[in-house]
This record gives structure tokens, sequence and C-alpha cells, in this order.
């Protein structure tokens, strides 16, 4: 845990900031819920809902996010939220809640707890998974206990750095990532379906888990919004069913998500992010003090001038969260998050605002929800209302070209070329000296005299990478930068969503990937840093020589060419860097 982590502002918890958000609406009483509107084309909803949505390609979803409370489910601080999803479950419109896993870094119930309760309400059930507080092995157990209980709809996150906890902050975890947490569930679930088919269950693909994962759209440097559109593929490959977006108010961004997922093929639905607005919430997300959430200088503007009003801005805000919907609708996305949210009122009144307007009458709205970051990198050009063409922005096609890359090279550390020379001739499988160099490990280990050249490793490493010693080197995957001290999340498959113009969401550090981003371009490789398989780091092999394990087969690297070796002929099989 570095200084900088432990001496950082504790993030807001949007769900706490708002000091109004446990009154009612003006005028209603406590708990009431205002009437449900008749739906235009009612959602499918009931056990396993979101499923049947977003495999009918012209469904929308409405899910409802739940936030667990700091207490046990019997808890006072639980009744309102419980209310809440009582309330909902005579909404015809709701396809899914969705319960948080400790979001913001602060502790809370579990979300297993309440979404036992809630699906006994009827509804279908989302649980988030975030890898911040468990390992690989708890996340084994705890995706075997929701198979248990029926909870087979999972969001797979990575989840925000800790802020507090008991007798100070926490220790992350992240011992696997939101990438390697799909492959996990995915493979847990397949081999669940099995078990259940050979032992003769009925219906056995009730155990396929709904695997959701999370896109944020909304960067404004190009060296974090790409690598995000290339994770949300990787997360594809990986397992995801579906994805939805960080909270975010540009039009244009969302419209540039769908159409890059065009582009490059990523063939999954996308569900689109409402937070319900308050004042003291956009003040947080402005600051930048809820990782990844953006409100821009002049949405703020406008928020404080809506609170001034007797009813605090609510008004304004739902009706600003029903426009998103009807927007999001428009552009093509799958369904909407609802999130900020009072009680189920509130959800009911959004619903009811987003079906007054037309639904062909969408893009007259695009300009009063987008809120786009001053001087953003724009991977399209502008179709001069608000939103995209599909040809690429013309700064940054110039940038793909090969003479830009040329002369981009020309800034590129030359300790990173001398890298990539080394990898090419030593360490990359059927060079002279990989070879060379497995004979000569093979024969040190033998006569048990690898500490040596491990202390020489580690001499070199050090000074040149901050190593860590880990022993399951990922320099190669990352442009031969180190995730272990360059990452305060260890992410090995692709950036997480909290940083913000480069920069990790723990202050004084820099976001590895950006900078990885950065090293590939001149060289044309940016595109495909993650075209690979997914990286689980062997823990078993911690201090011991990366180099040895290496080139005696033992790392990572060896593991991806033995699957790689098991796919049938002309399947692709990835690539070391």
């Amino acid at each position: 845990m570095s200084p900088s982590a432990r001496s950082r502002k504790a993030s807001a918890d949007p769900h706490a900031a708002d000091p109004v958000a446990a009154a009612p609406l003006d005028g209603a009483e406590p708990g009431a819920v205002a009437p449900v509107p008749a739906p235009v084309a009612a959602a499918s909803t009931g056990p396993d809902a979101l499923r049947r949505v977003m495999h009918d390609p012209s469904g929308f979803a409405t899910i409802v996010e739940l936030v667990p409370w700091a207490g046990e489910l019997g808890d006072a601080r639980g009744q309102k939220p419980l209310r809440m999803a009582a309330d909902l479950s005579g909404n015809p419109r709701i396809t899914s809640l969705s319960i948080t896993d400790n979001a913001g870094g602060h502790a809370r119930l579990s979300p297993d707890a309440p979404a036992e309760a809630v699906q006994a309400l009827g509804h279908d059930v989302i649980v988030h998974v975030a890898c911040r507080d468990r390992n690989r092995s708890a996340m084994q157990s705890l995706g075997w206990d929701l198979l248990s209980r029926g909870l087979t709809s999972v969001l797979a996150l990575t989840g925000d750095y800790p802020v507090d906890g008991y007798a100070g902050m926490p220790r992350p975890v992240f011992d696997i990532d939101s990438v390697s947490l799909l492959a996990l569930l995915r493979e847990q679930g397949a081999a669940a379906v099995a078990k259940a088919a050979a032992d003769g269950q009925p219906d056995p693909e009730r155990h396929t888990y709904l695997l959701g994962c999370a896109i944020d759209p909304f960067k404004r440097l190009e060296r974090d919004l790409v690598p995000q559109f290339l994770k949300l593929a990787f997360k594809r490959r990986s397992g995801a069913d579906y994805a939805i977006t960080q909270v975010g108010y540009d039009a244009r961004r969302q419209d540039v998500l769908l159409r890059w997922m065009r582009r490059e093929g990523i063939d999954m639905p996308v569900v689109a992010n409402a937070y319900i607005l308050a004042a003291p919430v956009a003040r947080a997300f402005h600051a930048g003090r809820v990782p990844g959430c953006v409100v821009t200088d002049a949405l703020l503007e406008v928020v404080e001038k809506a609170a001034t009003g007797p009813d605090k801005g609510r008004a304004y805000f739902l009706e600003f969260a029903a426009k998103q919907l009807v927007v999001g609708r428009g552009l093509g996305f799958h369904g909407i998050y609802l999130s900020g949210h009072r009680d189920a009122g509130e959800i009911a009144r959004v619903l009811e605002m987003a079906d007054a307007h037309p639904a062909d009458d969408w893009r007259s709205l695009v300009k009063d929800v987008s809120w786009g970051l001053p001087g953003a990198f724009q991977p399209f050009e502008s179709d001069g209302a608000g939103l995209n063409t599909d040809e690429l922005g013309k700064a940054y096609a110039r940038s793909l070209t090969s003479g830009a890359r040329a002369r981009a090279k020309a800034g590129v550390d030359p300790v990173y070329k001398l890298n990539r020379l080394l990898h090419e001739r030593v360490f990359e499988p059927g060079s002279p000296g990989f070879a060379t160099w497995g004979a000569v490990y093979g024969k040190v280990e033998a006569l048990h005299l690898g500490r040596p050249l491990h202390v020489l490793e580690q001499a070199v490493k050090v000074p040149l990478f901050d190593c860590r010693d880990c022993g399951d080197c990922s320099l190669p995957d990352i442009a031969y930068l180190c995730p272990e001290s360059h990452c305060q999340k260890n992410q090995r498959n692709g950036p997480c969503g909290g940083a913000k113009d480069g920069m990790c969401e723990v202050p004084g550090h820099t976001c590895v990937w950006a900078d990885a981003y950065q090293r590939l371009k001149p060289y044309g490789e940016e595109r495909a840093m993650l075209e690979r398989p997914v990286v689980v780091q062997d823990n078993n092999l911690h201090r011991t020589s990366a180099w040895g394990n290496t080139f005696l087969g033992r790392d990572h690297f060896a593991r991806r060419a033995a699957d790689a070796a098991a796919l049938p002929p002309g399947t692709e099989k990835g690539s070391r860097s």
C-alpha cells in the first residue's frame, strides 16, 4: 500500500452524499409509489428476465440499482431499499434489480444476502462481484454459492480501490481482474451445466451464468479511451454476455461506443447508465471523488442552478434521466440502468416521463444530454447534429498512418527500444537466445545453483522496471511496464475504469495501460495489445526467477503455448508481446 494511497481523500459514497436522499418526493407520503404508467412495450419480468431481454434483438431492459447498507439484512437501514424492491415488484416495466458489491470501496452488506430476499419477491437479480476483496479461491467459492442459490446473473467488476474499513484502510486483493473473473465464472458455469446433465437433472441449462461487464466510454484522452474499447472486446471473448456503461452524461460518447463496437465486430448488447443526479452527488462526480464518474464544469453549473428550486431540482433531474433513457434507446442501447433514485416512485416517474416523449423524436433531445469533456479525443467525425458519422476522426486517422507512426518512434524511450530487441532475440520462443538460455538454466538448476542468476536478474530488473519479483513476469504483455509496481490493482488484462487523463485513481501514479498504449502506438501494435489469451498470475512462482520460469516453461507464457498447441489447426494462437 503506497503512502499516497493511505493519505488520499476518501472516495465519496454517492448513495450517502445527498443529505436529502431519504426524503420523500415533494408532496408525497413516505414510501408512496407513483402510479405505474401503461408501458408502450412491457419488458420481460420475473426470474431470468434479463437473459430473455438480452437475447431478444428488439428487447429493452430496465435495470434498477439497489445498494446494500452497512449492517445485517434485518437492520433498520435495510428497510428502505427492501421496501423499494417490494414496491417495484408490482411494476411490469422492471426487468432486473442490480445489487452492488461494496460500491466506491465502502464496506457494505454482501450483495448475495439482499439478492435472495429480492429474488423471493419475484425479481430477476444481478449480483455484482468485484475483485477488490476476494482472491480466486474465494471467487470460486462464491461462484458455487451463487449457483446453489439460483443467482446466475453476475456483473463482473474489477472494483474501486478501497477507501475505508475496520481500524483503517484495508489492503486490496486484486488477485484476479474482471477479465479473468469472467473466464473463471464462464468455465464454472459450463462445468455445472455438464455435471447437471450427466446427473440427469431437469433443465441443466439453468446453471448457465449470464455475465455482464462494465465499459467506460467517457474518457477524455485517446490513451485512456481506446484501451477501454480494446478491453471490452477482450471481455466479450472471455465470456461477457452484455455490458453496462459507467456513469456519464454525453450522448456523443455513447454513440462513439456503439459505432466502435459495430466497426470492430464486438457483437453484444449494451445497457446505458442513467444516474439520477442531485447537487451533492454531482459535486462528488465533478471533483473525481468517485472514480470513473464524470460531471463536467458546464453540467455542474446547470445542476447547481436547478438545485436552487423548491424541490432542490428533483423534477429536473428525473426528467434528465428520462431523456437519457429516450436517447439511449434511440441510439440503439439494449436497456437503461437507473441509479441514484430515492424510492420506487421516482423510478416510475422516470419511466412515465420517458413515455411522454415520442420514440422517433429522440434526436431532438440529444443536445440536452450531451455534456462532453472539453478538448476530448474524438474517434469519429461529427455529424453536425451532436452525434457522429462512421468516418474516423481526421486527427485520429492521420495518427494511424505509417508516416505519423515513424515520426512518433523518434520519441520512444531508448530503453524500451532495447527491451524490444532483447525480447526478439532472447526471450521469444524459437529464437537462438531462448534455446541457449533454456539450456543454461536447465544445467544451473540441475546443479542447484540458480540463486546467483536470480540475484543477477533482480540487479537488472529492479532499477529498470521496479520489479517486485513475482516470478510470473508480464513485462512483455504490457510494453515492458511492470503491473506489480506500476498498477495499484495489478491489472494484467487491460485497464480498469478508474483512470483519468492518464492517471490512476490512486493519486501519484500513472495508468500503466495508458502508458503501454503510448509505447505501442508508434509500432502499430496498440490495437493488438489485448488480442491474446487471459493472463492469470501464478502466485506459486513468487520470489522465484522469472527468467528461469520463462526459459524452462513454468510461467503463464508456457501455459498459453500449451493451450494454443491444443487448439484446432487454423485457430488463432495469440502472441507473447
